[in-house]
């Protein structure tokens, strides 16, 4: 993708008053996107394949602003280790699938375009939602970014999709309307197409597994502990079901791999549908049920909580 003209006259005025961690981003991913177009050969193994602006901003960004967050904030606002990981390993999993040369290996190859998706729509967005990193990237956001976001009135829309039955529908349709076969093969040779699959595949994800994973009880949060256990245990069915009929297909149905030519030769186009309706059971339904049982589990120890509370006011209101 060649570099935009924006970013390659970009005026020194503009320069002077971005603050220098958003310069080095934007230095970063127009040194990049120039080696991928005039010198493929030498980009390094984490660089992007095919530099994809709108990707490597949102992930630099979001990184950026996250560490900042992290160093701004008082001993009080600090995020346990495990959810800075889950963060970190959420986001890298990410970038790794989306712009590293595993995205030509998954153009070329069914059970790897599946693995793709699992991380863009499973894997990495339930890892960021599990770290729950809101105020640590709005910490780091520049102030007039921060002030930005705050000001869009989109509430509404959160609302909506945050529905419990619009959620689902969402997050299993769009899982099935990039399977249907007319489409697949639309989108691997349109390349408009393709952006706007992986797109609505992290955004869709991002939004599911912000509203299962919320920590919070109901409110804040827009649903209860069991609604939401109860939507990551569902959405296990739908995924089995379009699996195991991929995978029991007898004919192929994304020649588009085969058109493309499919990097490991040994492997045809009935065992490459047959291993990823298997990535489609399994693993994603895994995370589903673990999901279930995190949940499960906050609404334990929220309703235990709770109890202890109640017997403490008790008691209270009980003496002299």
């Amino acid at each position: 993708m060649s570099m935009p003209l924006l970013l390659r006259h970009m005026p020194l005025k503009f320069l002077r008053h971005m603050p220098l961690g958003e310069i080095v981003v934007v230095s970063a991913g127009a040194l990049l996107g120039w080696m991928a177009d005039h010198h493929p050969a030498t980009m390094p193994v984490w660089g992007p394949w095919d530099f994809w602006w709108p990707a490597f901003l949102a992930a630099g960004f979001t990184l950026l602003w996250f560490l900042r967050g992290l160093h701004v904030a008082q001993p009080s606002e600090r995020l346990p280790i495990w959810r800075t990981c889950c963060f970190l390993a959420g986001l890298a999993a990410i970038y790794c699938v989306l712009l590293t040369r595993f995205e030509y290996l998954a153009q070329h190859m069914f059970f790897l375009n599946r693995i793709q998706h699992l991380v863009m729509h499973h894997l990495g967005p339930f890892l960021i939602a599990l770290s729950w990193p809101g105020a640590a990237i709005s910490r780091g956001m520049p102030t007039v970014i921060r002030r930005a976001v705050t000001s869009l009135r989109c509430g509404w829309l959160l609302r909506i999709v945050q529905q419990p039955i619009v959620a689902v529908v969402l997050f299993e349709g769009l899982l099935v309307l990039w399977l249907i076969p007319p489409i697949t093969f639309r989108a691997m040779f349109d390349w408009r197409l393709y952006e706007v699959m992986n797109a609505s595949m992290v955004v869709d994800g991002l939004l599911f597994w912000f509203l299962v994973l919320d920590p919070r009880p109901d409110p804040p949060a827009p649903i209860a502990f069991f609604t939401r256990a109860a939507l990551a245990f569902v959405i296990i069915f739908p995924q089995i079901a379009l699996g195991t009929w991929i995978g029991l297909a007898r004919t192929d149905l994304y020649p588009s791999f085969s058109l493309c030519g499919r990097v490991y030769p040994g492997i045809g186009p009935l065992l490459d549908q047959q291993i990823g309706g298997l990535i489609l059971w399994v693993p994603a339904g895994m995370m589903s049920a673990l999901a279930t049982v995190l949940i499960l589990r906050r609404l334990f120890l929220h309703d235990a909580a709770t109890w202890r509370v109640s017997m403490l006011i008790g008691q209270q209101e009980g003496l002299p």
